[in-house]
């Protein structure tokens, strides 16, 4: 499934610094929906801090962000609120951007970490430390991160040998996930039942009881690698456009290729390491990006305000439309996407027919 790439139009506004080092295009659309979006977060954020069994006004909820709050309103939005949403920002940023990167690397709708195995892995680490080390949930973050990791490594090492990078990559992702998919049944009957439920627990991705030590691991992972991301993704258009055209423009696809990979392996891993595996955000939130700004480029910043918005907005509806229950965030993402993915399915099928 090929994702479409119409005619490249280069428009916008460009800024250049001093001596035209270096140069900034801003695209109009682009702007405009990356204002939109950065406004529907700052709403999700209010309503998620005021809302819940314990009401608060705005006014509350700045004196408690400030230090200035009651000792029910600071406990409320400090330790129970914030962190949680703080961790659903960064994690939905990270896993949009690298669905962002593996889209436009395989040129292929369906090139997102849980489609083709990196997530697989990283449930692979965590449950290897669950059932076999007996590990912390610290040791289960670092095994998922592990996992993720080589997983990603061995996808490599089978894939860029050989015909077309992109096809090859999400046809053995997906060969390697329900390998792995595998693997991860059989640990879990391996399992005892404190440890199974430990691990399902992990499993379905959730944001409950996340505390600022959460917040702090994904919002510096996310602090190093969002940037890079954005560096490289001038690069990630030229390369877009086909190996010979990059080349020919100065850039060394080899390496820039392997750099976005890593990339986008890194934050997978970091954001499943943090929440478990939360399925379709980077399938959607990059595909939803596009559609928006209208633009055959890969659009990371867009694509990561997307995802930190898709997964807030999944996470405030599972806490206040089924409360007092206490449902996974992955449930919410996990049928939104199912739907989009239908929907993807069914678009590109009468795409090609036509």
């Amino acid at each position: 499934m090929k994702t479409p790439r119409g005619p490249r139009v280069v428009t916008g506004t460009v800024l250049r610094t001093p001596g035209d080092r270096h140069s900034l295009r801003l695209h109009g659309r682009t702007v405009v929906v990356t204002l939109a979006l950065l406004t529907a977060l700052v709403v999700v954020m209010g309503i998620t801090l005021t809302t819940g069994d314990f009401q608060l006004s705005v006014g509350e909820v700045l004196q408690a962000l400030t230090g200035n709050g009651s000792g029910a309103a600071d406990f409320i939005v400090n330790t129970l609120r914030m962190p949680r949403l703080v961790t659903a920002l960064c994690v939905g940023a990270a896993l949009a951007v690298s669905g962002a990167i593996l889209q436009s690397l395989t040129r292929n709708a369906l090139g997102s970490p849980d489609i083709i195995g990196f997530t697989n892995g990283s449930a692979t680490g965590a449950l290897l430390v669950i059932v076999v080390l007996n590990g912390s949930m610290t040791q289960v973050a670092v095994g998922a991160l592990a996992g993720g990791i080589v997983t990603a490594l061995v996808v490599y090492l089978l894939v860029f040998g050989g015909g077309s990078p992109g096809f090859r990559l999400v046809v053995m992702g997906i060969g390697v996930s329900a390998l792995l998919i595998a693997v991860n049944t059989y640990l879990m009957t391996r399992a005892n039942w404190q440890e199974a439920l430990e691990a399902q627990a992990w499993l379905l991705g959730t944001l409950g009881n996340r505390t600022w030590d959460h917040a702090a691991a994904i919002g510096l992972a996310t602090a190093v690698l969002l940037p890079v991301a954005f560096l490289l993704g001038r690069r990630l258009t030229m390369v877009e456009m086909g190996d010979a055209t990059a080349t020919a423009l100065g850039v060394n696809v080899g390496r820039t290729r392997v750099a976005l990979l890593f990339t986008s392996v890194a934050l997978a891993a970091f954001a499943t390491a943090v929440t478990g595996p939360i399925m379709f955000v980077a399938l959607a939130a990059p595909q939803l990006a596009r559609t928006l700004i209208r633009s055959s480029g890969p659009g990371l910043v867009p694509a990561a305000l997307m995802g930190a918005l898709l997964l807030a907005v999944s996470d405030l509806l599972v806490q206040r439309l089924f409360s007092p229950a206490l449902l996974p965030v992955g449930a919410g993402t996990g049928t939104i996407g199912g739907l989009y993915l239908i929907w993807l399915l069914v678009t590109e099928s009468r795409k090609s027919r036509a």
